[in-house]
């Protein structure tokens, strides 16, 4: 599902396959092993960085729905069972990121939906190519509520609170281009090759600051200190919201 390459001080973590890379159990276990693979390594290393890119038209296409809501056990089904594991995988996903003692950079070379965006968004960097491919929070599109920690990490990420509702509450498929204007992406490049190129260069220049890792590690803790307050959140994948009782999920956080 993923590969793990060492290139001199960096790490490449590559979403392999040509089909939308859709966020299941199987396909953020391989990840998390990757990341767990990457801390082990980078213990006996110097300055390090981590680069996710992804192969084929998707860096990934948001959680399974397919999976997820098509539990056989009746039981489980209204227990919401397979949702609850695709949310926590992926919140235990995000808090590994934020973990990681390197700097990390999304290469995105395809297309990032709803929680395949929020993946790209974990990283520290946000690099894209011009000519193919898209940001969208899908949710309005496809009548589901954002989780609040999906907002937790959109609000650490998007200063602008225009740019934050044309996102949200547009669903607004932003390219490369528009994506550097509003701040979401760090640079745009011409292709797919371009850009994990542009990020090989760039994971470089940060190894050659040669920043201890668990002090970067520490010091993203705090940056991001708010999301990782969020990430114990049990929200469901699919939930149209209409039965939501939003007092009691803000009392929450």
């Amino acid at each position: 599902m993923c590969t793990l390459e060492k290139r001199g001080d960096l790490f490449i973590l590559t979403i392999t396959g040509n089909d939308e890379h859709r966020l299941n159990p199987t396909l953020i276990d391989s990840i998390l092993a990757a990341l767990n693979r990457v801390k082990s390594e980078s213990e006996s290393m110097g300055s390090t960085a981590l680069i996710t890119t992804a192969e084929g038209k998707f860096f990934s296409n948001g959680y399974d729905l397919s999976w997820a809501l098509s539990d056989p056990d009746l039981f489980r089904a209204q227990a919401q069972a397979r949702p609850k594991v695709l949310s926590k995988k992926l919140r235990l996903l995000v808090a590994d990121l934020i973990s990681l003692p390197m700097p990390t950079i999304a290469a995105v070379t395809g297309h990032a939906s709803a929680a395949g965006f929020i993946f790209a968004l974990s990283h520290d960097y946000l690099l894209m190519r011009k000519d193919r491919g898209v940001l969208y929070m899908s949710e309005l599109d496809i009548k589901h509520k954002i989780p609040h920690w999906f907002m937790s990490i959109v609000k650490s990420k998007i200063a602008s609170p225009k740019v934050r509702r044309d996102v949200v509450l547009q669903a607004a498929k932003i390219s490369a281009a528009t994506g550097v204007e509003w701040g979401i992406v760090d640079s745009a490049h011409e292709n797919a090759e371009e850009t994990v190129e542009a990020a090989v260069r760039q994971g470089m220049d940060l190894v050659r600051r040669k920043w201890d890792g668990k002090v970067y590690a520490n010091n993203r803790k705090t940056v991001l200190a708010d999301v990782l307050a969020v990430l114990g959140s049990d929200e469901t994948v699919g939930d149209s919201g209409d039965n939501v009782d939003d007092s009691k999920a803000v009392s929450r956080l």
